[in-house]
């Protein structure tokens, strides 16, 4: 099965963002393609993900997953609609 692309959208020193990325660890090892992206480099993700970091979204379509997420319902995310 093919994973759609994804990004996490979080900041340096963040504690929840660092949980998150060990969370998406044991996928990643699994063929999921992950980008981390530093909210601060922009200010418009600092305004629509301040608050709510760590977020992960799917490059394919734009779905989001706020925090606080398992693996579980990361893999729900991931899969598609059909499944």
């Amino acid at each position: 099965m093919n994973l759609p692309d994804c990004q996490l959208f979080g900041t340096l020193g963040c504690h929840l963002c660092e949980q998150a990325e060990l969370l998406l660890m044991p996928l990643v090892e699994h063929g999921l393609m992950v980008e981390l992206i530093e909210i601060s480099d922009r200010d418009e993700w600092l305004e629509d993900y301040g608050v709510r970091i760590p977020v992960l979204r799917r490059a394919d379509n734009g779905a989001e997953l706020d925090w606080p997420f398992n693996t579980e319902q990361v893999v729900r995310f991931l899969l598609p609609a059909d499944c």
